[in-house]
Parts: C-alpha cells; sequence; structure tokens
C-alpha cells in the first residue's frame, strides 16, 4: 500500500508510522522530519502550511491512502483538498473525541453522539474540519474517512488529568517527592486511556477499507477506569504512595492559568465509556491488548530511563502547591466558623 503520511511523528502516528514500515507498505511522511523512524520510511521534507511548496514537493505522486495527523482548523483541510483531490483513493482525518456532546447526555458514545462542545474552541474546529470534508463527500466524492482518537499515549508521557506546559512528568515527580496531587473532581469519573500500539491495529484496519469511506469512527481501548485508578496505579508503578488532592474542576478552571475549561470540563472530567462495535464490524481482528496497568508501568518506566522525557515544569508545581494550600485554608477556615 501505497501511504502519505501528514505529520507521521507524533504521539498517535509515530506507532503506525513504525507498524506500516515494519509490514513493507510504501510510507511517505510529509513533514520537517524532526524525528528519527525506521530506515526505510520515505521523507518529504516541507512544511505543508507552505502549501505551493508541498504542491511542487507531492508533483506526479498518488497514493492509497493520505492521513492528516496535524490538521486543526478547516482552512488546513481546505488545503487538504485542494492537494490531494483525485490523487488518493482514502483521505483519512484525525478528529477527537473531545468533540462529542458536552455536557455528555449519556455516558455511552458511540459514533452516532452528537457532536458541540461550548467549553474548548480545539473540539469545535475539529467539529468543523469534519463538517468541511464530509460535504466534500456528498458533494464531490471526496473519499474521507473521520477518526476520533480519545486519550491515546505512547511510551513517551505518563496520561494524567492535571499536569502544566510540560507534559506530566511533574506530577509524577511531585509523586516521587511525596508531594500531593491533584486530580480533578472526586476522581470517580470514568475515563479511558488508549496505547498507541492499540491504536495503530485499528487504524491501519481502516486503511484501504472500503466499509471505512464516508465514515467515522472512534478508536479507544475497551477498558474504563476511574481517575483514582488511574493516579493509583502510576503510584503503584513508581513504588509510592498515592497522595491525593481531589479539586473540583471549575475550581480548577477558574483559578487559572491553563485552559482547564476547555480540557477538564470541556473534555477530561466527563465520564464516558467508548462503544467500539462499529470498528470492530470493520475491522473484525481489532482486539485491544495493552491494559492500562500494563502501559502505565511500561510508560514510567521508559519516561524514568530518558532524561528527555523529564521535562521539570517549576511553575505548575508551585501552582500545585498554592492551589492545595489555598484549599486547606479554607477548610480551617470554615472550621473554626462552627
Amino acid at each position: 500500500m501505497k501511504v502519505l503520511f501528514i505529520g507521521g511523528t507524533g504521539t498517535i502516528s509515530s506507532a503506525i508510522s513504525r507498524k506500516l514500515a515494519l509490514r513493507g507498505d510504501e510510507l511517505y511522511l510529509l513533514n520537517r522530519g524532526n524525528r528519527e523512524m525506521p530506515g526505510n520510511v520515505k521523507w518529504i521534507r516541507c512544511d505543508i502550511g507552505d502549501e505551493q511548496a508541498a504542491a511542487t514537493a507531492l508533483e506526479g505522486l498518488n497514493f492509497d491512502v493520505v492521513c492528516d495527523f496535524i490538521g486543526f482548523v478547516p482552512e488546513q483541510l481546505e488545503r487538504d483538498y485542494r492537494l490531494f483531490r483525485g490523487r488518493t483513493r482514502q483521505f483519512m482525518y484525525i478528529s477527537s473525541a473531545s468533540a462529542y456532546h458536552k455536557p455528555v447526555k449519556d455516558y455511552r458514545i458511540t459514533e452516532g453522539t452528537a457532536l458541540a462542545n461550548p467549553y474548548w474552541e480545539y473540539s469545535r474546529n475539529k467539529i468543523a474540519c469534519e463538517e468541511y470534508l464530509m460535504r466534500m463527500y456528498r458533494e464531490n466524492g471526496f473519499p474521507v474517512t473521520i477518526i476520533r482518537p480519545s486519550h491515546t499515549y505512547s511510551e513517551r508521557s505518563v496520561p494524567v488529568g492535571v499536569h502544566g506546559d510540560n507534559g506530566s512528568y511533574q506530577v509524577l515527580k511531585r509523586m516521587m517527592e511525596g508531594k500531593p496531587v491533584i486530580i480533578q473532581g472526586d476522581g470517580t469519573s470514568l475515563w479511558t486511556i488508549t496505547y498507541h500500539e492499540d491504536f495503530a491495529d485499528g487504524f491501519m484496519g481502516l486503511m484501504g477499507n472500503p466499509h471505512a469511506v464516508g465514515e467515522a469512527f472512534q478508536i479507544t481501548n475497551d477498558e474504563s477506569l476511574t481517575w483514582n485508578q488511574i493516579y493509583g496505579i502510576i503510584a503503584d508503578c513508581l513504588g509510592v504512595e498515592l497522595k491525593a488532592c481531589h479539586v473540583a474542576s471549575e475550581f480548577l478552571a477558574a483559578a487559572g492559568p491553563y485552559d482547564f475549561t476547555g480540557g477538564l470540563i470541556g473534555d477530561k472530567a466527563n465520564t464516558v465509556v467508548f462503544d467500539n462495535s462499529k470498528l470492530k464490524a470493520a475491522v473484525p481482528g481489532f482486539r485491544p491488548s495493552v491494559r492500562a496497568e500494563e502501559g502505565l508501568c511500561r510508560t514510567v518506566e521508559y519516561v524514568l530511563s530518558h532524561e528527555e522525557c523529564q521535562r521539570e515544569d517549576p511553575k505548575f508545581d508551585a501552582w500545585c502547591d498554592r492551589v492545595i494550600a489555598a484549599l486547606e485554608r479554607a477548610k480551617a477556615e470554615v472550621r473554626g466558623a462552627l
């Protein structure tokens, strides 16, 4: 299969790229070429944002599958349509499960769940991208497949609910130092984390699949855990005691400076359980194999053994201390008023 990935080296796409390369597919990556990949990958090194340069670099090339992993606003998908109309048998777009209706109407999520998220511009832009592509499919026969991942992680970053600009390592560092860590809400909402190798298996089953064109699919693990369980597993992997500080998502959003209105209220604070029946009907062999305990411990071990993944975040660390101290003062004041 002749495949082009726009991006192709990120958290979600890197596992797919590696598996396709090992399978022997003819894989092209269109990006600026900043990460190592298997040697048989073919690079088209240019900035996709420079449409004329991209058109020149793609001249004379046609593909079985093209996928855009880094399209966030409709203008970028309009560019993709101009570049790839008539040049691919399938165009796959990575949207987001955060596009599903918020507030949640039903915790059971299928591809038929309405798309609406007033809390997060990122999600609204993804919805607009989907709408544009499906209109191109209906009106012009553009062979689109929409993919909606939820919280997909790789070995390079441990999935947590509340973190700063530098990712999740500072949360692990706080745990190792015996400090309390912030968990949104009471930690009992259900969440789904998917290891990127499992995601890759579902994605590859949709590539070149005639049942996938004109359709949307979510690709997630079948396992759902509470956030308390997720943080508890991480603590066990680190060999430390979990000291949880539960904080209302609305308080975290109001306290700033981080975008917890979108990231929590518009996404992670909600209980969601994904129904993968549609994916399994189209890809009968799909079965996620990496359970949370295995994936999280694999990721913790990798992060602790690779210094480049250990991005400290003193600003976030100090912010956590202030939030926790403010809650302790509030509790003491309320107790003293009784």
